[in-house]
């Protein structure tokens, strides 16, 4: 009853609930584990909410506006997240030591999985850039995402540029106004997807995410739908 009663309660952030939910019943699976009880996990037979997919793609348009009005490193959290296709954290812990023999090694957080991303084209300039702003800097730090002050970016950081630059892009251009405000920093992952889906096809926007089944990445990440020939 309480754990639908904080539910109710909470139905104003269903995300949010829905992993306090999660959350509570792992808390719970992890004391009946210890002894500490055994009774039932509580939050056995109650739904959480149902979340609509998130179905946002961020034009080159928007992109572009808030590119223009973004500090350099954020510019260089934006290009990093977009050509690696890697959630916002992810790209956070990408260090130097991460680039051998010309791929750029990443084990995602969340999966554990491996991937051996070909450091070339806009993505071989970037870290060239990235390489050129550090050495501007008296600190010496290993990670490729660092603030104005040379010091290993951490989240709350790069939340802090992202929201100035979103606000000062929607500011500066209102017929991009609606889309930019809906811009979100973990967006860059889809569209890293969906661009690659098109110019290479779904299973290569699918080993870019480091997905094991493309079903995954057509069901979360795709969000144009794909391209079709008119019937005549």
């Amino acid at each position: 009853m309480h754990i639908r009663q904080f539910l109710d309660d909470h139905s104003d952030k269903p995300t949010t609930a829905n992993r306090c939910k999660r959350l509570f019943s792992t808390m719970w699976n992890h004391a009946r584990g210890w002894g500490y009880t055994d009774l039932p996990n509580p939050c056995e037979g109650i739904k959480g909410y149902s979340l609509a997919k998130r179905t946002v793609y961020i034009t080159d348009a928007v992109y572009a506006a808030v590119y223009k009005h973004a500090s350099a490193p954020l510019r260089d959290a934006m290009d990093l997240a977009y050509l690696t296709g890697q959630r916002p954290a992810d790209a956070l812990r990408m260090t130097e030591h991460d680039i051998i023999e010309g791929h750029l090694i990443v084990t995602q957080e969340k999966t554990k999985q491996p991937l051996r991303i070909v450091i070339s084209g806009r993505l071989a300039e970037l870290v060239k850039r990235i390489e050129e702003r550090k050495a501007g800097y008296n600190i010496v730090t290993a990670a490729l995402l660092v603030n104005m002050h040379g010091k290993r970016m951490t989240p709350a950081v790069l939340r802090n540029h992202f929201d100035r630059a979103r606000d000062d892009a929607a500011a500066a251009t209102p017929a991009l106004a609606q889309d930019i405000k809906a811009f979100w920093f973990y967006d860059l992952r889809a569209k890293a997807a969906d661009d690659t889906s098109d110019d290479r096809g779904d299973q290569a926007a699918s080993d870019l995410l480091g997905h094991d089944s493309v079903k995954t990445t057509q069901r979360h990440y795709l969000r144009r739908g794909k391209i079709v020939d008119p019937t005549k």
